[in-house]
């Protein structure tokens, strides 16, 4: 019963979980912006190499 008692008053696993679920979650933020910012470069450039196309 003594080690039931301390096992429920443990909580070093929600810390773990807790860190884990921040790390995903910054995880997926890095990824949206980096789509994001990805599609936007992308852009950029196409509209600069048709620009330059027209130039020559």
């Amino acid at each position: 019963m003594k080690n039931f008692k301390r096992f429920l008053n443990d909580e070093s696993g929600a810390t773990a979980i807790e860190y884990a679920l921040l790390a995903g979650l910054i995880g997926v933020g890095i990824i949206t912006a980096a789509e994001t910012l990805g599609t936007n470069i992308s852009t950029l450039f196409g509209t600069a190499s048709t620009k330059l196309a027209g130039v020559s």
